[in-house]
């Protein structure tokens, strides 16, 4: 089973480095990591978000191999490119996989200026090892879907 775990941070400089440390969490087997995002307001107000998974470069390189092979099918391996880049690009534009949108624009939108929340789609963790590599950037839990003992306990070691 995945688990959310939505943490609040001070700025996007922070969100960018908790992301960044999930990395090497996965690397050394801390964490199976599914996804990951973080959301910020910029100097306008207007909700920025970063995702870990992009889909739409994903897709136009896939399709663009697939295009390109049935290109070479029909002799025109050039048309068959561009055409299988453009609809693998709105194919993975329009594919959603990982953490919800909609969840990631709307704490995004309830965020205070000049802070930050990290999205965690996780599958398995070291959990103590990755709430120590996690307590130097003082996040709090702004949302999770782990069960409220669970959620509870996990708030009390950030904080310890």
């Amino acid at each position: 089973m995945t688990h959310l775990v939505v943490l609040g941070l001070d700025s996007r400089e922070d969100a960018e480095r908790v992301v960044a440390l999930t990395d090497d969490l996965a690397k050394q087997q801390l964490l199976q990591r599914e996804d990951a995002a973080y959301a910020y307001k910029d100097a306008k107000g207007k909700v920025r978000i970063h995702q870990s998974v992009n889909l739409t470069g994903a897709g136009a390189a896939s399709g663009a191999l697939w295009g390109t092979l049935i290109g070479l099918i029909f002799l025109n391996p050039l048309a068959g490119f561009a055409v299988g880049a453009a609809s693998g690009a709105v194919a993975g534009k329009l594919t959603d996989v990982g953490i919800n949108d909609d969840l990631i624009k709307k704490v995004g939108q309830e965020l205070q200026d000049g802070h930050a929340a990290v999205f965690l789609l996780a599958r398995s963790a070291t959990v103590d090892r990755v709430v120590d590599a996690l307590k130097p950037f003082s996040p709090t839990i702004i949302q999770t879907n782990l069960t409220k003992e669970r959620e509870e306990e996990l708030v009390e070691a950030l904080q310890s």
